[in-house]
């Protein structure tokens, strides 16, 4: 128990007492779904700030903190057709292993860490042309997963 103005009271103990003060290129680069390359292409650009300590480029975590809403609030829609498809959790990807029947396919892939399995007709699935080692976009509204072709 801790004293809290002069009364007995229970105050809320924090697991992590530290503060973050900057994060290494490669966490940066996995936190925001991007290259290391990118994320030091963004240091020399002056869009993230960074300092080096023992020999390590480290990007302030506030600048980050930044950048991430400004992705988020402003992604580059133009480029794709994510302007014009409401799904908006579009995750590029590659086919692994792709099942089908006469009805039906299940078309596995691997988007970044993340594996993903779409359940759609086969019809869909030949007229993607979806086999492993294929480019794909999966996209992710509520519960269904749409597949298709960049």
């Amino acid at each position: 128990m801790s004293r809290c103005g002069g009364k007995d009271q229970f105050l809320p103990q924090m697991r992590h007492a530290v503060r973050v003060s900057g994060y290494r290129i490669a966490e940066v680069a996995e936190m925001l779904g991007v290259s290391d390359d990118t994320v030091r292409r963004w240091v020399e650009a002056g869009r993230l700030t960074s300092d080096t300590a023992s020999g390590r480029t480290v990007v302030a975590a506030d600048a980050v903190a930044r950048l991430a809403v400004d992705l988020a609030n402003h992604p580059d829609r133009e480029r794709t057709r994510a302007s014009s498809v409401s799904a908006r959790n579009r995750l590029p990807g590659i086919v692994t292993h792709v099942v089908k029947d006469k009805v039906m396919a299940q078309v596995e892939m691997i988007c970044g860490p993340y594996r993903l399995v779409s359940l759609m007709s086969s019809e869909a699935a030949d007229e993607l042309g979806l086999e492993p080692g294929v480019r794909a976009i999966a996209s992710v509204k509520s519960t269904n997963v749409v597949v298709e072709r960049p």
